[in-house]
C-alpha cells in the first residue's frame, strides 16, 4: 500500500488524469492520495472532516442533548477493514506502518467513521498456556485513536477455507533453504518467504489447535466424502475438552476476556464495536462450499451438507433416539446433492425433505447451528456485557434466492431464528458477503427480509461487503450499493467496506470509494452551494484545473 501511495505523485499529470482535488500527506513523504475523480470537474467541493456518529453521540449527551430521530433516522456509519496483515504474524509488531498512518488520515479527511482491525486467534495465542501477544493490535489500536477515527475490532477463532495461491504454495511445501529467490523483494517490499508466513498465517487455527486437530481429525467438519474443513471446529465439540484438555468455548472465552483486560483503555471510547466469529469466515453457517472454494471464487452451487465428522453424527444419532427414530440418526441425507449437482437431480430436494424426515433432519441441523450460535454469543456476553461496545456477529447474505443453499448452510429456518438469538444477546446482525449486491432487486428484497425479521425481533442490522468493488463500467460501490444503504426497507446503523491496501488506493478504485463516501454523507436532495465551506465543517478543495495543474489541500 505504502509503494502505491509514494508512486501516486509519479505518475500524476494533467495529461494523465485530472481530479477535482488531492491532498499532501504533510510530514511523512508518502506523496499525494487522491480524492475525487471528475465527474463534477467544473466545481468546487467539499469533503466534510466530520467526527463520526458514536463521537457526535457522545458530545451530544455531555451538552445534554440528543440527535433526533430512531436508529434508522440516524446517520449511518461507515467503516473502512485495515489489511488482514497489519500485524506481524508474531503479533509483535504493525506492518507498514508509516502506510497504516497515511491511510487513516485520509480516510479521516474524507470522514469515515472508523476502521475495522481483523484480529487473529492464531496471532495472539500461538501457544496453548493463556499468554497472548496484543503488542502489535495495541499499537494500531493507538494509531486509530490519535487519527481521531472509531475502531470495529473483529475477533477471529477462524481460518480461512480458500487454498493457498500456486507460488506460496509451492514454496511452502519446499525446504525454504532451496528456494533461489526466496531473498527476492517484491513490489511490495516482501520477500517470497514473508509471503509464505504471511499466508500460513492468514488460513492457519492457532498450531496448538493443530496439533489437536492432528489428535482427532473429526473436531472439523466433514462432508460425506470425507473432505475435511481446515478452518474452524465442528459445532459439535464446543462444550467437549478436545484442545489441551480445554473446550473450544473456554479457549474463545478466554480470547475474548485476554483482549478486553489488554484494551480497557480503549473500549468505549476508541473501541466501539466488538465482532466475534461464529463460523466460517467468521459467519453463522456451515462450510458447506467445497474445500477451497468460498462465495468469492464465484462458486454458485448450493453446497452439501456438513455433518459427517463423528461428534456431530453422535449428536445426531442422540436427537434419532430421543425422538423415537433410531434409525434416523444413522448418517445424513442418503439422496442429497453432491457440490456440483443441481439441486433438483437429488431426491432429497425433489420431494423427501418436505416429509417428515426430511423435517426432522432440517430442523435438528439448523437447530445445531442456532445453539452453537447462542454458545458463543453467551460466552461474549459475559465478557463484553456492561462495557460501552456494540457486540456483532456475522450472517451470510446467500448469493441467491435457493432453499437448498438455505438448507445446506443451516439457515432452513430463515433469519428469524438468527436474529432471535442475536436479540436475546444484544448483539447486532452483521451481513457478510455484500459483493452479491450487485444481483440488485433480488438482493435488496433479502436484504429487506433479513432486516424486517431483526426488526421484528428487537435486533440490530448492520453490512460487510466481502471484496473490493472496482467497476468496468465506472459504477463503482456508489451504483451498486448507495440505495441498498440509504433506503429505509434496508438501510443497516453500518457497513464495513473491505479493505484497505495497495488496491483499495489505487487510481482504478480510490476515486470511486471517496464518490461512495460523499454520496452516503450528502444525499441527492442536498447542493454543493448548500454545504458549509468554513466553521471546521468542510475542508474545501478547489476543482478547476488551471493550466493543467492540481491544487493541492495539505493535512495540518
Amino acid at each position: 500500500m505504502e509503494a502505491v501511495l509514494m508512486q501516486q505523485t509519479a505518475a500524476a499529470g494533467p495529461e494523465t488524469r485530472r481530479c477535482v482535488g488531492k491532498i499532501t500527506l504533510a510530514g511523512h513523504g508518502l506523496g499525494v492520495v487522491r480524492l475525487a475523480a471528475t465527474a463534477r470537474c467544473g466545481a468546487s467541493w467539499g469533503v466534510r472532516a466530520r467526527p463520526g456518529l458514536a463521537r457526535a453521540q457522545l458530545a451530544a449527551e455531555e451538552k445534554g442533548t440528543e440527535i433526533a430521530g430512531d436508529d434508522d433516522a440516524r446517520a449511518m456509519r461507515l467503516f473502512v477493514g485495515l489489511p488482514a496483515d497489519v500485524v506481524s504474524c508474531d503479533g509483535a509488531a504493525v506492518s507498514r506502518p508509516r502506510a497504516i498512518r497515511a491511510g487513516l488520515r485520509a480516510l479521516k479527511l474524507l470522514g469515515v467513521d472508523g476502521v475495522e482491525l481483523p484480529v487473529s486467534w492464531a496471532v495472539a495465542q500461538p501457544g496453548s498456556e493463556e499468554r497472548f501477544e496484543w503488542t502489535g493490535y495495541l499499537a494500531v489500536a493507538g494509531m486509530v485513536r490519535d487519527a481521531g477515527l472509531s475502531l470495529r475490532v473483529s475477533l477471529l477463532t477462524h481460518g480461512r477455507g480458500a487454498t493457498l495461491p500456486d507460488k506460496v504454495a509451492d514454496a511452502a511445501t519446499t525446504n525454504t533453504e532451496s528456494i533461489a529467490d526466496a531473498g527476492a523483494v517484491d513490489d511490495a517490499g516482501a520477500t517470497l518467504l514473508d509471503t509464505v508466513a504471511d499466508a500460513e498465517a492468514d488460513t492457519a487455527l492457532p498450531g496448538w489447535v493443530a496439533d489437536a486437530l492432528a489428535a482427532d481429525p473429526d473436531i472439523l467438519f466433514t462432508d460425506r466424502s470425507g473432505n475435511r474443513r481446515k478452518e474452524c471446529l465442528s459445532f459439535a465439540v464446543d462444550d467437549l475438552p478436545v484442545l489441551a484438555g480445554k473446550s473450544p468455548l473456554q479457549a474463545y472465552e478466554a480470547f475474548f476476556r485476554s483482549f478486553a483486560d489488554a484494551f480497557q483503555d480503549f473500549l468505549g471510547s476508541t473501541v466501539t464495536d466488538v465482532t466475534v466469529s461464529l463460523g466460517p469466515d467468521g459467519e453463522l453457517r456451515y462450510p458447506s462450499y467445497p474445500p477451497g472454494c468460498d462465495r468469492e471464487d464465484g462458486y454458485a452451487g448450493d453446497g452439501e451438507f456438513q455433518c459427517y465428522d463423528k461428534h456431530t453424527l453422535a449428536r445426531l444419532k442422540q436427537h434419532a433416539d430421543s425422538s423415537g427414530r433410531p434409525l434416523w440418526g444413522l448418517a445424513g441425507p442418503h439422496d442429497a446433492p453432491r457440490y456440483d449437482d443441481p439441486p433438483e437431480s437429488s431426491g432429497f430436494f425433489r420431494g423427501s425433505w418436505q416429509t417428515e424426515y426430511g423435517n426432522f433432519f432440517l430442523s435438528w441441523y439448523a437447530g445445531e447451528l442456532l445453539a452453537h450460535g447462542d454458545r458463543v454469543l453467551a460466552a461474549a456476553s459475559r465478557v463484553f456485557g456492561g462495557k460501552q461496545i456494540e457486540l456483532s456477529a456475522k450472517v451470510p447474505f446467500l448469493r441467491r434466492r435457493s432453499r437448498p443453499a438455505e438448507a445446506t448452510a443451516g439457515m432452513h429456518g430463515g433469519y428469524g431464528p438468527v436474529a432471535e438469538v442475536f436479540a436475546r444477546h444484544d448483539c447486532t446482525v452483521l451481513v457478510s458477503g455484500m459483493m452479491d449486491a450487485v444481483a440488485g432487486s433480488e438482493a435488496e428484497e433479502v436484504l429487506a427480509q433479513i432486516k424486517d425479521a431483526c426488526t421484528g425481533h428487537g435486533a440490530r442490522i448492520a453490512y460487510e461487503n466481502a471484496s473490493l468493488v472496482v467497476a468496468s463500467d465506472g459504477a463503482g460501490p456508489a451504483g451498486i450499493w448507495g440505495g441498498l444503504l440509504t433506503a429505509d426497507r434496508t438501510r443497516p446503523c453500518h457497513f464495513t467496506y473491505q479493505r484497505m491496501g495497495a488496491e483499495f488506493f489505487s487510481p482504478d478504485h480510490w476515486p470511486m470509494f471517496v464518490q461512495f463516501a460523499r454520496d452516503l454523507e450528502f444525499t441527492e436532495e442536498s447542493h454543493e452551494d448548500d454545504l458549509p465551506a468554513d466553521g471546521g465543517q468542510m475542508a474545501p478543495f478547489s476543482g478547476r484545473v488551471e493550466h493543467g495543474a492540481e491544487k493541492e489541500a495539505q493535512l495540518a
